[in-house]
């Protein structure tokens, strides 16, 4: 997670998207607005101070939210990898800029307008959903933040807001700008392509022997042997602990007994239920059953099915209402009931089948019981081995002595890689200890390694017995696998050379039909496409080529699957009517408004920053945010 945070943030749409993020905060004061008042500056606009308290305060709820989002706290040291500090203090910056601008040029904001602005919070409404005083103390005592504090930042971020609506507020996206965004997304093309396969190549013959040392030796890493490691561990775990034997006869039985209910199982009937609107209607089907009718002829004379009746199997004690129950078990197999006044309406009910009770002979479940019983005996043992297994260890045990000393197994599985496979190239069978591969790649032989947790109640400790080192293999060693991937290298050059020549045709004005005669490829249309949603055979990289010119555009890229290649020519372009006020429009025009508004009041505070001059002090920030050590 982290380290997909750490790549996310490195690309250019993230740094756009967090200077956009840092400039709308420092507007509106989202994050920002609890702030206080310290002694000691971090930083300095102009005249506009942050204080190390500012930066330390904000920074924690920054640190904070991304931890949420990670799912466990982090580290200053985690924290500074993904720069979140620099966005912090960049967005205090930003907001100390625009004080700066909005003291200089005098805005101000009326403590009647200001107490509306609070009032009007959603964090201070009670439970009414009106302001509540109260529920205002409480949020600000919860943040460690006084009243008279809060007041300030507030008024300081109604005045950025004032600041940020006169310079950017009503700026709209234009219609050509948005129309042409519409365009790009909703156009769609049409092509007609030719499929170049493996099949059209043919078999790739066997390479010369020269060819395929000359091949081996310019691909030699790919073909190296990568390290392997060999280690020995012992397992601390209910099943390498639990002895069966100790369980007798008697504590089995007894045990059985305890839980015989586990066992057995009630009587159970498959029943039927027919449903009627009225006690009367039911009185006068229940007449009828009498009369020699049976609950089929009902059901048919109703025009319901089976799924219509079928309640299922069902034990006496899974019925709803209770009357409905009574009736279904006082049946025998195939009889049907008469009317039965139950709780939501009066039934009809039928039993299709009984199955008797049921109880597992102790001699079907004795071992289970047994296998159970010691595991359980065994849980209650671990923690106390597990202590004693430490302690030798810490005595300088090696894991043979361990095993020796407290009847734990040594195991010694085969050599792997850091991916866990084996010489042999197949998985290795390895215990289900989170870290085992990694913490044996990152340990050596002799070194005493960290007890790893195995499921929930399980330990294990290991140690690195062998190292063999990674080496360059000879062409004998691994030739399939030379001449495997020369020919794939092969197959790839041949198909690319016929994409090409087929591509050169197309330009020329060859038209496909004739390519198609010529070569014996179909000539496969292809309709509707867009430049998100891949079709067939035309992947990302076609699309691309196909909306990269105009109608008539030919080229020639690999197949969806990667497994081909595909020749195509753009056929026809269609551009649905722009409609301003179709609602993806409305949607579009409301996104890059707010764009086209954060990057305009960026771009001012940049300015601004400039002119005022900004000062650092990075001794202080480093100090408050806990990176002396990095």
């Amino acid at each position: 997670m982290l380290d997909a945070l750490r790549k996310g943030a490195g690309t250019w749409l993230a740094k756009i998207f967090i200077a956009l993020l840092i400039f709308s905060f420092a507007v509106w004061g989202v994050s920002g607005f609890l702030t206080g008042v310290g002694q000691n500056t971090a930083a300095k606009v102009g005249d506009t101070e942050v204080t190390l308290m500012d930066l330390d305060r904000v920074y924690r709820q920054d640190l904070n939210r991304i931890s949420q989002q990670v799912g466990r706290p982090l580290t200053p040291i985690e924290g500074s990898a993904l720069g979140i500090p620099q966005q912090t203090l960049g967005k205090l910056i930003a907001e100390a800029a625009l004080n700066d601008t909005a003291t200089s040029l005098k805005l101000g904001v009326s403590d009647e307008r200001l107490a509306r602005i609070i009032q009007s919070d959603p964090a201070f409404r009670g439970l009414s959903g009106n302001y509540d005083r109260n529920r205002l103390q409480q949020v600000l005592q919860n943040n460690g933040y006084r009243e008279d504090e809060y007041v300030v930042e507030r008024r300081k971020v109604a005045e950025r807001g004032q600041l940020a609506e006169g310079l950017a507020g009503g700026m709209k996206a234009p219609a050509a700008y948005l129309q042409a965004f519409d365009a790009f997304q909703r156009e769609t093309r049409s092509v007609d392509y030719i499929l170049v396969t493996p099949d059209y190549v043919g078999e790739i013959e066997d390479p010369a022997e020269d060819v395929l040392s000359n091949f081996f030796q310019d691909n030699l890493a790919e073909f190296r042997a990568p390290e392997y490691r060999a280690v020995k561990f012992v397992e601390l775990t209910p099943n390498a602990l639990a002895r069966p034997d100790d369980i007798s006869e008697e504590d089995a039985r007894s045990e059985y007994e305890i839980r015989k209910a586990d066992y057995s199982q009630a009587e159970r009937r498959k029943v039927r239920q027919m449903s009627f609107p009225s006690a009367e209607d039911a009185n006068k089907a229940a007449a009828e059953l009498a009369g020699g009718k049976s609950f089929d002829d009902l059901m048919a004379e109703r025009n319901l099915s089976s799924n219509d009746v079928a309640l299922g199997t069902m034990a006496k004690a899974d019925f709803l209402d209770e009357a409905i129950g009574d009736a279904a078990f006082s049946l025998a197999e195939g009889e049907t009931s008469g009317a039965v006044d139950g709780r939501f309406s009066t039934v009809i009910v039928n039993v299709e089948e009984v199955l008797p009770e049921a109880t597992q002979p102790f001699e079907d479940v004795r071992d289970a019981i047994v296998t159970e019983l010691a595991n359980e005996q065994a849980e209650r043992e671990i923690l106390d081995l597990l202590d004693e297994v430490e302690d030798a260890r810490a005595g300088g045990a090696l894991l043979d002595e361990v095993g020796e000393r407290f009847s734990l197994t040594v195991q010694t599985p085969a050599a792997f890689d850091a991916s866990g496979q084996g010489v042999d190239g197949t998985a290795v069978a390895l215990p289900d200890a989170d870290g085992l591969v990694a913490g044996t790649f990152e340990s050596d032989i002799g070194i005493e390694n960290d007890v790893l947790q195995m499921g929930d109640q399980g330990f294990l400790w290991y140690e690195v017995s062998e190292v063999t080192p990674s080496r360059d293999r000879t062409l004998d060693e691994v030739r399939d696998d030379v001449i495997a991937a020369w020919k794939r290298e092969e197959l790839d050059r041949r198909m690319d050379e016929s994409a090409a020549d087929l591509l050169s045709k197309v330009e020329n004005g060859t038209p496909f039909i004739a390519l198609a005669a010529e070569t014996g490829l179909a000539v496969q249309p292809a309709q509707g496409l867009t430049r998100t949603a891949p079709s067939g055979n035309l992947g990302r990289d076609a699309l691309e080529a196909v909306f990269s010119g105009p109608v008539g555009t030919a080229a020639s890229t690999a197949s969806a699957d990667g497994s081909g290649r595909v020749v195509l020519r753009v056929t026809g372009s269609t551009v649905p009517e722009f409609d301003p006020s179709a609602p993806q429009v409305v949607a579009l025009g409301n996104q890059v408004s707010q764009q086209i508004q954060d990057t305009l009041l960026g771009q001012f505070i940049t300015d601004q920053e400039t002119k005022a001059g900004v000062e650092i002090n990075n001794a202080g920030v480093t100090r408050i945010l806990g990176l002396d050590n990095n």
